[in-house]
């Protein structure tokens, strides 16, 4: 194309792009502005990392189930349970009885709510 030419799309407007944030669609379609919807999704959340958390450790020290299960205490299906990011029923209790198991501890933090918004 010389020089000064404006290409063939230069006068078009251009179409406002679409979001592409799936998170941050649903999050403002199903929780903004819904506090008891964004406390519930806050607590999901929780319960989750929570599950994550006991799955990984348990998984870092080589253990089954089975065995956790033995050196907490408890049984194979707790343990399971407890693993299940829809179990809403952890504990600190058993949460320093995992610890202790496979000598470690429980940390607690409190941060702030806005950093954890609409994340996956």
């Amino acid at each position: 194309m010389p020089r000064g030419t404006l290409s063939p799309t230069a006068n078009v407007p251009r179409r406002k792009s679409k979001t592409t944030d799936a998170i941050g669609i649903i999050y403002q379609r199903h929780y903004a502005n819904r506090p008891e919807r964004e406390a519930s999704l806050q607590e999901e959340r929780a319960n989750a990392e929570i599950a994550r958390k006991i799955y990984a450790l348990r998984k870092a020290t080589g253990l089954s189930q089975r065995t956790l299960a033995d050196l907490v205490g408890t049984t194979a299906s707790a343990i399971c349970r407890l693993e299940d990011a829809d179990f809403e029923g952890h504990s600190l209790a058993m949460l320093q009885r995992i610890a202790a198991a496979v000598n470690k501890r429980v940390e607690i933090r409190f941060v702030s709510r806005q950093a954890s918004r609409h994340t996956a």
